[in-house]
């Protein structure tokens, strides 16, 4: 009984005296921490000064502050300053500014099915609940990610029976609409062709890869951007003063803000998580005030987030910027372009293997060096592994930027095999054939290092189509200077 006894006395809070305001004493809690550990137990409080924010601090802020409705300050600051108007959206002036179409259709109440296509945290669903929020229509959403077969017909069968009823067409916002699969997206045609529902799309994906072609010419595409770093500081700063937000109760430096706007890749949700982050583990100062400096923005931002996907249009994209810069020898930029893959995590084999092809395509014999160090980089990638094979990968991509350039062999190669694929079959000739001899009288095989030079003037193929053209640049130029010199002697035969 002791021990029990001992062990809710530990619990009982500890107090902090004031002042009743009748002569006596009266006792409010104190914030306390209790740690357990084997055979103890220790309690200790924590000072007034130093108690963190919390969020329903940072929402109802302190008592002189305005309050709003109980609990809701339990949502993440993002959720709390998603705007509820087009006025309130920060950026999209290219979709949402002044007399533009979708603006225009969204306040007339004359939206048809859209597809929102952007990056994450540039306004999407923000805009298609300020859709729900502006118009009249009846307002239905479910996601890619939930809704199978059967709940997305149920859906539709309640939006087709409700038009019927009540002559009222539904909105219906699909979430990841790329996750639906072709069975799903076709389940959508028939309703959105014949006007029973108005779909609103919003994906991270581009819709010509990932949307069924039918679904697509049905719907207008909007592609949304990135939000601007000046965009995402208005975003923060509203974050910080609004009543839903952080309600004054927190201060940062502009620089701290610039900084997360800079970090955050156009994501407004990703800055405004940071910024809440930082926002409750940064101790209040004698006031109760916090304020945050890049210090404190770079600790709750951790790894910077680069907006890449490893088998989508950021992935593809990049490596085409990175080839397409050695192709045109600016080793600054292919060297940027592999640095934003690696640190997004790309596979560094997939990145040698395309080194080894471009090294063929792009350089080809203007520097013959050129493959061979692109298939030793592929190697040695295999051998060390990254961090390392980041070193090996700078030195292939920026000694192939940097080589001569020729596509020589790589058009000569194409221009055969179209004349192979859409041409007539040219015999090989018997003299070069590998089977008997040739018949007396036929022309015989000369062997080319008997000749002088060891090169003979024999024909080896029925045509005088020319394939390689050998460029001026690099060892190229000398591979030239051979083939006219080889073509002159031919010119000599009687």
């Amino acid at each position: 009984m002791t021990a029990i006894a001992g062990f809710l006395f530990l619990l009982r809070p500890f107090s902090l005296p004031v002042d009743s305001g009748s002569g006596g004493i009266s006792y409010l809690p104190l914030p306390t921490r209790v740690v357990f550990r084997k055979n103890h137990v220790s309690r200790t409080s924590i000072p007034p000064n130093k108690r963190y924010l919390t969020r329903m601090d940072l929402f109802n802020g302190q008592s002189e502050k305005p309050k709003v409705k109980a609990g809701a300050g339990t949502a993440p600051l993002a959720a709390r300053m998603r705007p509820r108007t087009l006025d309130q959206i920060i950026g999209q002036d290219h979709i949402l500014g002044d007399k533009k179409l979708l603006r225009r259709a969204i306040e007339a109440d004359r939206i048809s099915s859209i597809i929102l296509y952007g990056p994450p945290g540039c306004g999407k669903t923000t805009l298609a609940e300020v859709i729900a929020k502006t118009t009249d229509r009846r307002f239905e959403r479910t996601s890619g990610v939930l809704a199978n077969v059967a709940i997305l017909r149920k859906i539709l069968e309640g939006a087709s029976h409700w038009k019927k009823m009540n002559g009222q067409d539904t909105i219906l916002f699909i979430d990841e609409i790329h996750r639906f699969n072709k069975s799903q997206q076709d389940v959508l045609l028939p309703y959105v062709e014949n006007g029973d529902i108005i779909m609103i799309g919003a994906t991270t994906h581009n819709p010509f890869f990932f949307i069924n072609t039918p679904l697509n010419s049905r719907s207008q595409i909007f592609q949304l951007q990135p939000l601007s770093e000046p965009s995402i500081v208005k975003v923060l700063e509203r974050a910080l003063v609004a009543p839903t937000g952080l309600n004054g109760l927190v201060t940062a430096d502009a620089e701290a803000l610039e900084h997360l706007a800079a970090v955050c890749e156009g994501d407004a949700r990703r800055s405004l998580n940071a910024l809440e982050i930082a926002a409750l583990t940064t101790p209040p100062d004698d006031q109760g005030m916090v304020h945050l400096t890049r210090h404190e923005i770079e600790e709750s931002v951790q790894k910077k987030a680069v907006n890449y996907d490893h088998d989508e249009d950021e992935h593809y994209d990049t490596i085409s910027a990175f080839i397409k810069s050695v192709r045109g020898s600016d080793p600054n930029a292919a060297v940027y372009w592999l640095a934003k893959m690696l640190y997004a995590g790309e596979d560094p084999r997939f990145i040698a293997r395309r080194l080894i092809i471009l090294a063929s395509e792009d350089i080809g014999n203007a520097d013959p060096r050129g493959i061979t160090l692109a298939v030793s980089a592929m190697q040695a990638v295999e051998f060390i592994g990254m961090p390392e094979a980041r070193i090996t990968l700078s030195q292939a991509t920026t000694y192939l930027a940097c080589a001569p350039k020729s596509n020589a062999a790589y058009l000569a190669i194409n221009q055969a095999l179209n004349d192979v694929e859409n041409g007539r079959t040219l015999p090989v000739p018997k003299y070069l054939q590998s089977g008997p001899k040739p018949d007396k009288g036929d022309v015989k095989y000369q062997y080319a290092h008997n000749g002088e030079g060891h090169f003979v003037d024999q024909e080896y193929i029925p045509t005088d189509k020319v394939y390689y053209e050998p460029s001026n640049q690099g060892y190229e130029d000398t591979i030239r200077k051979r083939i006219e010199y080889w073509n002159s002697l031919r010119k000599k035969k009687p």
